[in-house]
């Protein structure tokens, strides 16, 4: 296991870890009559779904459109789409009319852009999974599904954000207003509604932006001569269960009845831009390929299936200072990764397949989960491509962005936790920040204006992404720490009490520095098992954002006309008793969320709001 931390140590009077059993402990409360369609089992792996075997490259990599302009459009909508050949067309959602996930949207730093999002959602292709017992989420979502779209990594004010509780329901949604002032990078839009996020990005509410500007246009004019126009492919990787008739699934294991939570699901099929292990033919030269993991759990170690070396060139927050030669990169649900690679060293007719070989989380592994091991592959043609040649650096040069400054010294220190529980009322499993719940009122609140260092306490044994909205960070490292002696000395109060004990006392290793291509400005970072993970982050003013970062939000919205989109506002989540309140009170919405990517985990309750207040 990764992290240096013996099972043994996690295993030791650890009820914050203790979630780690629980899939067990819950085996006695599942009848026959719970387990619903099995779907296909795979007799060495009888704990797990498994999709049907199909033959790998037997279609081609779809190639996502383009949406440009100041002034744009999107709809949310129940579709069918053909992911494999050998399979018959099922049911998806989609952006932008597609039949699966949206068009890439290109804009400009500096102008602002207005998107019209509206749900015109039917059926969900995964209604079933609907799991009532989450926080928010009810029946009536199963057939009035609500919508809130983010742009991830993206500065926006915090009503154009995509707050979890900032709904849209079929008929409904809401103008965004995007700024666009930060530098080019790869950003990526996708839904984050409440309870439900993992099932409507699974189901295909995803899409790639990227944001350009006088260095990274985009064209052959960009400052470092990097490949562009069909030389530049995005790429949205997921991990995916397909049933027997060749439907999405969500489902990972009979062990958890349908519509119930189950911790997370590793696919056993890999789908890039909506393909199942497709095949892209390629010139002979240089690609620019931009990288998500879109997935709802894994963490991927990505590489080429011959070991060839690229270059990275940047992450979440842009460009790097240089190019980091390397035969693989570790990418987690959230992170983006921009990428040179060069197939003009290859032959005609040879082919090259994109690879991972990091084993699931702990829980899956546990019960038969392996490495998902493919995601497409490409295939060389005997046309000469892009003859470019790898830039030496990417920052502080003539005609370049300005060089990375050093890390500013923090002003505050602040710990975090990430948490593993068990629900005293179900007996089930809660991922948690903080020990807290989504709806508990405890939130962080910096300054605006000053510097923090996060420190990132993961006492699981999973590895988690941890994104911040409206901020990015640079990554200091990672130390492990003793995590018994951890607990000891800290004992967990109930659920719903906050519980961030300093943890440095405990560390048992010195600082590991980021890995090379973390040394940029990033928006995720894996928070490593048994580990702190140390960050750094400037929390903007007001002033310099141009508008209030704590503003209040939300509200009830009438049904708008289908005619009348630049009207369409919001529809705040209605108030549920106890634990399902919003979060800023009935009627009213503040600030932003900080949470795990891994889709099923935010989705219960491992996600807490936080507030920049003024000075």
């Amino acid at each position: 296991m990764s992290g240096g931390i013996s099972r043994r140590a996690f295993a030791r009077g650890l009820a914050l870890s203790a979630g780690f059993g629980a899939v067990s402990a819950g085996m006695a409360a599942v009848r026959a009559q719970d387990l619903g369609d099995l779907g296909n089992i795979d007799p060495s792996r009888p704990l797990l779904f498994a999709s049907p075997r199909l033959e790998p490259f037997r279609d081609e990599l779809p190639l996502l459109p383009v949406l440009t302009g100041s002034q744009l459009e999107l709809r949310a909508g129940s579709t069918m789409h053909r992911f494999h050949r050998d399979l018959d067309p099922s049911p998806a959602l989609a952006y932008g009319g597609m039949d699966y996930l949206g068009p890439t949207v290109e804009a400009h730093t500096g102008d602002p852009l207005t998107v019209a999002y509206r749900n015109e959602i039917g059926v969900h292709p995964l209604a079933a999974d609907f799991d009532t017992t989450l926080h928010g989420v009810t029946e009536q979502d199963r057939t009035a599904v609500p919508t809130s779209m983010h742009l991830h990594g993206a500065v926006t004010p915090p009503e154009h954000d995509g707050h979890p509780a900032f709904l849209q329901r079929p008929g409904q949604g809401h103008v965004h207003h995007y700024p666009n002032g930060h530098e080019a990078t790869q950003l990526w839009y996708h839904d984050h509604a409440m309870g439900i996020t993992r099932l409507n990005v699974y189901a295909g509410l995803a899409g790639i932006f990227l944001l350009r500007d006088e260095f990274d246009t985009g064209t052959k004019t960009n400052a470092w001569g990097l490949p562009s126009g069909e030389f530049e492919i995005p790429l949205i990787l997921q991990e995916k269960i397909f049933t027997a008739d060749g439907r999405q699934s969500i489902r990972a294991t009979p062990l958890v009845p349908q519509g119930r939570w189950d911790g997370g699901t590793p696919g056993d099929v890999g789908v890039v831009n909506g393909k199942i292990w497709p095949e892209l033919a390629v010139a002979r030269g240089m690609y620019r390929l931009r990288l998500v993991n879109a997935a709802s759990f894994s963490v991927w170690n990505l590489f080429f299936g011959n070991r060839m070396r690229f270059w990275i060139l940047g992450m979440e927050g842009g460009m790097l200072p240089t190019p980091v030669p390397s035969d693989h990169v570790r990418l987690a649900p959230g992170e983006r990764v921009d990428l040179l690679a060069d197939f003009g060293m290859l032959e005609p007719g040879a082919t090259v397949e994109l690879r991972n070989d990091e084993p699931p989380p702990l829980a899956a592994s546990q019960r038969g989960a392996r490495p998902m091991p493919l995601f497409c592959r490409f295939r060389v043609g005997e046309q000469r491509g892009f003859a470019g040649v790898v830039p030496q650096t990417l920052r502080g040069g003539a005609g370049q962005p300005a060089d990375l400054e050093p890390v500013p010294a923090p002003q505050v220190q602040r710990t975090v936790t990430v948490m593993q529980l068990i629900d005293p009322s179900t007996g089930g499993t809660i991922m948690s920040l903080n020990n807290l719940l989504f709806g508990d009122p405890d939130v962080e609140t910096p300054r605006q204006g000053t510097v923090e260092q996060w420190n990132i306490v993961n006492v699981t044994p999973e590895p988690h992404p941890i994104h911040l909205h409206l901020v990015t960070f640079r990554v200091l490292g990672r130390q492990h720490i003793d995590i018994a002696r951890y607990a000891r000395q800290y004992p967990q109060p109930p659920i719903g009490t906050k519980w961030t004990p300093p943890a440095d006392e405990f560390v048992t290793s010195p600082l590991i520095p980021p890995e090379s291509w973390e040394t940029g400005f990033k928006d995720t970072v894996v928070a490593n098992p048994g580990s702190i993970t140390r960050i750094v982050v400037v929390f903007p003013t007001a002033a310099g954002l141009g508008f209030d970062p704590d503003t209040t939000f939300g509200g009830p919205a009438p049904v708008p006309s289908t005619h009348d989109m630049p009207d369409m506002p919001g529809h705040q989540m209605p108030a549920h008793a106890g634990r399902d309140s919003a979060p800023a009170g009935a009627g009213t919405l503040q600030g932003y969320v900080w949470h795990c990517h891994m889709l099923d985990h935010e989705d219960h309750d491992m996600m807490l709001g936080f507030r920049t207040v003024a000075e």
